[in-house]
């Protein structure tokens, strides 16, 4: 449980740190990528509380979400269609569906 919420800090912390910014053209990529991370990361939690953690699932499900959404995203600015905003809305209602579990677990 401790690797995602540790990566997820370091990731916060290094990019605060080191000033990183994100050009226009990039901030969609950008914004699918951290949507598919908070999402795994929140999904590795509820996994724990769960007793159902397994670092390899977690590992893998962060980098193909993560691909995934960025590929959505690159195909959908080739055609010419915003289709970064459905990687947006399915990553936002799992990463609500998991806080609302993650909540009821601790009431």
């Amino acid at each position: 449980m401790w690797l995602p919420l540790i990566g997820l800090v370091l990731g916060v912390v290094l990019g605060l740190v080191l000033n990183v910014n994100v050009g226009a053209d990039l901030a969609r990529y950008s914004a699918v990528g951290i949507l598919a991370g908070l999402d795994s990361v929140l999904g590795a939690v509820r996994a724990e509380l769960d007793a159902h953690y397994d670092n390899r699932v977690f590992l893998s499900g962060f980098v193909t979400n993560a691909l995934v959404a960025v590929a959505l995203t690159y195909v959908g600015d080739r055609l010419g269609i915003d289709l970064y905003l459905v990687a947006l809305f399915a990553f936002g209602l799992r990463i609500f569906q998991n806080v609302a579990l993650i909540r009821r677990h601790f009431l």
